[in-house]
């Protein structure tokens, strides 16, 4: 197998069939040896339908249908395992990155890349999209230390060996963005529009479930929350040293009179504010230790159907 496309799919099922038709379109002129997995993350609506009788038309298509929603990360990680291709085309299923820009991605990695992210250029998105976007990414940079570009989303091709590379890994909790710069691997960008959706649907992606992502993304992959801690409770601790010595410079040496009530008052709500804040990151990182610990699969599948001619 040369190319799989994998599509997370939810809450788009009139686009699915034009979804299909233009990856056909695009990588037919590449290869005949292709699949397409579309992977259901069990969406209120009658994609499942759609998708059989897309399968029972075309041999290339195949639908894995996911137990219950488990976000598109997992849907992701569903479709890699499954794939078979020597390169892994990921593409969302709402079309505003047209498939026919496949093929731009497909000749870069045969240049000698194992990773190519499509760039978006002439995003359409309103203000609010994209400034949401803008911060998300800047917030997952600074949590994670890495380099967030949100010009960049899903639209990319993995050779196999990132593909197998990833999956080792063996993270509960996946965030594809931040696992692809953590294997390494030759990588280039290419520029791709970005189109408007046509279905009329929003994102499923509000700006509630980015900070929740981001969140638990920087929890998985990285410690620094923990060592933001460290640094505040040194900060705090000077500042406390500072104000102890200025109330003993005004007591003795300027006999001045402080009131003790107000100050042990604020200190006491002060300090234990920032011991509540201290427990919550450290019950977070526990949390995120216990779904590690319990070895729970990512997805689970509910039926796989195979493209019939």
């Amino acid at each position: 197998m040369e190319i799989s496309i994998v599509s997370p799919c939810y809450g788009a099922p009139t686009l699915l069939k034009l979804l299909v038709e233009q990856i056909t379109e695009a990588v037919v002129p590449l290869t005949d040896s292709y699949e397409i997995l579309l992977v259901e993350d069990y969406s209120p609506d009658n994609s499942r339908e759609i998708i059989r009788e897309i399968c029972a038309g075309d041999p290339h298509v195949k639908g894995i249908f996911l137990s219950r929603n488990f976000g598109q990360q997992a849907a992701l990680n569903a479709g890699y395992d499954n794939a078979q291709g020597e390169y892994v085309v990921t593409l969302d299923c709402d079309l505003q990155n047209p498939p026919s820009q496949i093929r731009d991605l497909y000749l870069k990695a045969k240049e000698g890349y194992d990773i190519v992210y499509a760039t978006r250029r002439n995003r359409p998105d309103n203000f609010f999209m994209t400034q949401g976007s803008y911060l998300f990414n800047r917030l997952m940079g600074f949590l994670t230390d890495t380099r967030q570009d949100e010009a960049v989303a899903e639209f990319a091709i993995f050779s196999k060996k990132v593909v197998q590379a990833m999956a080792a890994m063996g993270d509960y909790r996946r965030y594809y963005p931040l696992m692809t710069q953590w294997v390494g691997f030759n990588t280039a960008k290419v520029d791709v529009d970005h189109a408007i959706r046509t279905d009329g649907k929003k994102s499923s992606y509000s700006m509630k479930k980015r900070l929740e992502l981001a969140v638990t993304t920087a929890v998985s992959f990285s410690t620094k929350s923990l060592r933001l801690i460290v640094y505040f409770g040194t900060l705090v601790t000077l500042a406390a040293i500072i104000g102890a010595i200025a109330l003993v410079v005004k007591t003795l040496i300027m006999d001045e009179h402080v009131s003790g009530w107000a100050t042990l008052f604020v200190s006491m709500w002060f300090i234990a504010g920032i011991m509540i804040m201290v427990m919550g990151i450290i019950a977070v990182y526990i949390g995120s230790i216990f779904d590690e610990v319990k070895k729970r699969p990512t997805y689970l599948i509910s039926e796989f159907v195979e493209g019939k001619k």
